[in-house]
């Protein structure tokens, strides 16, 4: 336990005093929410590197290979990185180019007014909200395992220090210590795959000794499973804000593109290591444990203190840093889209900074309630990948290549799919449900946009050529 105590110490200090130091640089919102447009290429690849590997990552894709084996990988990893590929190599430049600080500008620059609102609070409430409050779960599991804290106490522990990390050092301190936490994340995901296929006998072995369906990239349930899975979780990361606020922080168009690239192959190749370590744990971990404690459990087994300490330590990089960018993304949106456009259209920069620290808190705290609830990772992280899916990748799409579409439309189509989506569960329909609400978010875009059209608002151009500013 003294092991653990002692990185910890280090290491949660470490990250406050970078916090603390950026709290004195910051002098405007710009700074704190994008750090004014001007990150550069080895910063921008180290937090991309550091915010995909979360707790879905280290925890979830664990329990996912643990579960179902090696096709996690291919209907959820390798779908999620293709689709952060094709938003960078796409759409890098020319969202870069409209130097815009969240996803919800985008809709605002093309139609004006509050269009923005709603994906700002999709984007605030039924993402950023869940998915930080899986990490603050990450961190109370690994609170548990090493330290002996019950959930509550590992909860408001991790919810004290990330609100302190966050609310200081804002996306500036976020990126340098996502930068630099992307190694020991790396180190520590490859000495754990190593250790535990060494544990089962080594590669060879693993293999001669696990069923087909564990090895097969296609699940048990079948290709259409494997498929429909991936569409449930593959689309959104075209829309994740996360992802979007690298492309904007970085200092050019270049900048985004390349280390948007080099980042997400990196994530693309690493990931495949929590679903052999997964896989790997089937030899030698109780079948029936909780899907969700197999990392920590193989971490704390196989290692030896020190070296389980660094593991955790990474793990807890991850989780912090993951947790600081949801809630980040979260108050951005509070701030930006709701606060700025409906509320002080005159707000100083000095408004809007505090405003941003105060959402920043208010993101936390809904985080932490959320975690309470939260009964599985995997299951709570795809449903809000679905939703902001089915709900933003068309309208989204549109934005960018689609002059024709109309602020009707897509207002429409954002409404009627989120209220199709949550109702459909209980229709008793026999079609997936990503697969039903994607048809129905395209479809209603594109009947609506045609029945309709432009209001004075907006700006009819295609944001893959304009910068949509330019027009106003």
């Amino acid at each position: 336990m003294y092991w653990y105590i002692a990185f910890f110490i280090i290491y949660f200090g470490s990250m406050i005093g970078v916090a603390w130091y950026y709290f004195y640089k910051i002098k405007t919102y710009e700074d704190y929410m994008i750090s004014s447009w001007s990150t550069g290429f080895w910063k921008i690849t180290g937090t991309i590197i550091s915010t995909n590997a979360g707790a879905a990552v280290f925890i979830g894709w664990v329990g996912l290979g643990f579960t179902v084996g090696m096709s996690g990988f291919f209907k959820f990893a390798l779908v999620a990185y293709i689709a952060s590929l094709t938003l960078v190599i796409l759409f890098a430049k020319p969202l870069r180019r409209q130097q815009l600080f969240t996803l919800a500008d985008l809709f605002t620059s093309r139609f004006g007014g509050k269009t923005g609102m709603i994906p700002s609070i999709l984007s605030a409430f039924i993402y950023s909200v869940p998915t930080l409050g899986l990490q603050l779960i990450g961190m109370s599991t690994v609170f548990n395992i090493t330290l002996g804290w019950n959930q509550t106490t590992g909860l408001l522990v991790g919810t004290v220090l990330i609100l302190i990390f966050s609310i200081l050092g804002g996306l500036p301190a976020t990126i340098v210590t996502d930068a630099v936490q992307s190694i020991l994340i790396i180190l520590g995901l490859v000495i754990l795959t190593i250790t535990v296929v060494l544990h089962v006998g080594g590669l060879t072995e693993l293999i001669n000794t696990t069923s087909w369906e564990f090895l097969s990239p296609v699940s048990v349930d079948g290709l259409s499973d494997t498929l429909l899975y991936a569409l449930s979780v593959g689309p959104f990361y075209l829309v994740w804000q996360s992802t979007w606020q690298r492309i904007f922080a970085a200092k050019d168009e270049k900048t985004a593109l390349k280390a948007g690239i080099t980042g997400h192959l990196i994530v693309m190749v690493i990931s495949i290591c929590p679903f052999i370590i997964g896989v790997s744990a089937r030899q030698f971990v109780d079948l029936t444990m909780n899907q969700d404690l197999v990392f920590s459990y193989v971490t704390n087994e196989l290692l030896p203190t020190p070296i389980a300490a660094v593991i955790f330590v990474a793990l807890l990089a991850a989780l912090m840093t993951g947790a600081t960018s949801f809630n980040l993304q979260g108050a951005s949106n509070l701030t930006r889209d709701m606060y700025q456009v409906m509320i002080n259209p005159k707000a100083t920069n000095k408004q809007l900074l505090l405003v941003s620290r105060l959402t920043v808190a208010l993101i936390t705290v809904l985080g932490t309630g959320a975690a309470f609830f939260i009964t599985n990772i995997n299951d709570a992280y795809r449903w809000a990948l679905m939703v902001n899916g089915v709900l933003l990748v068309f309208p989204f799409l549109a934005i960018m290549f689609w002059s024709r579409v109309t602020k009707t439309g897509v207002i429409t189509s954002m409404i009627a799919s989120l209220i199709f989506i949550l109702a459909y569960p209980f229709t008793g329909l026999p079609f997936d449900q990503a697969l039903a609400g994607y048809v129905f978010s395209f479809v209603s875009l594109i009947t609506v946009s045609l029945l309709t059209k432009h209001d004075a608002t907006e700006v009819p151009k295609p944001a893959m050529k304009y910068k949509l500013e330019d027009f106003r």
